[in-house]
């Protein structure tokens, strides 16, 4: 399917290199299987795939510009970027600029783990005070009450494998994950030593959303989207990295 995808990609970019790029922005923080960046590029994971073949079915080339997380929404609204894929508007309660959402395409679960241990299922709101593992700049609605009220720390780690490292490593009790990305993370794992899941923090649909500009073939892009959701290839790509297809609840 790879080799497919960057054979289609291939074709479009010889037919459609005098349009302008479609400029994807990409979160550095973001791990696999979501996506893997190697010397500042993505290469590989669901939203590398999914952005490539959603650029390549609306007849333009992809650009992916790899950002901190908290330069994408900037980016978004000075122009530098068109589509922010993997996003909630409840994430952003204060967005700025004229945008288009998709349908919602993926979905995300949140988690509390912890290292190996007996099976435990724990409310965040009983624990005492501790450090618990988060990425920099990422919200966790279940959470935040506790860190307002000092029972509980975040401490940032720049991207999601980070924070699975350290917590592998002993340097806090429990961490914050998403299902997808702990999944992949303890694969490499022997069963004795894999991290496991605590408590389930949220659920959520996440989709896509586009600058609203002349320039962008924005109903292009939000029916593509919707095709590829529709059509079972999203499913196909997530089933690629997961071995299973959860694009929804």
């Amino acid at each position: 399917m790879r080799w497919a995808l960057g054979a289609i990609l291939g074709i479009s970019l010889n037919v459609t290199a005098s349009e302008p790029p479609l400029r994807f922005a990409v979160a550095d923080s973001w791990a696999m299987p979501m996506v893997q960046i190697e010397r500042g590029r993505p290469t590989q994971g669901i939203l590398y795939d999914m952005m490539l073949s959603l650029a390549t079915q609306v007849g333009v080339p992809a650009q992916f510009h790899v950002l901190p997380r908290a330069r994408v929404q900037s980016a978004m609204e000075h122009g530098e970027v068109d589509v922010r894929c993997y996003a909630a508007q409840s994430w952003l309660p204060n967005q700025s600029g004229d945008y288009i959402w998709s349908i919602p395409v993926l979905f995300q679960r949140d988690l509390l783990i912890s290292r190996p241990g007996p099976p435990v299922d724990l409310d965040p709101a009983s624990l005492a005070r501790q450090p618990i593992g988060t990425v920099l700049g990422y919200t966790y609605p279940t959470l935040q009450p506790l860190f307002d009220a000092d029972q509980l720390q975040r401490e940032d780690a720049r991207n999601q494998e980070q924070v699975l490292e350290k917590l592998l490593a002993g340097r806090y009790r429990y961490a914050v994950s998403n299902q997808w990305t702990l999944d992949w993370f303890n694969q490499r794992l022997l069963p004795g030593q894999q991290l496991q899941r605590v408590a389930v923090l949220q659920e959520q649909n996440v989709g896509c959303y586009v600058r609203n500009d002349p320039n962008v073939p924005v109903q292009r892009i939000l029916r593509t989207l919707l095709r590829m959701k529709m059509s079972g290839e999203i499913d196909e790509i997530i089933r690629l990295y997961t071995g299973s297809s959860e694009s929804s609840p």
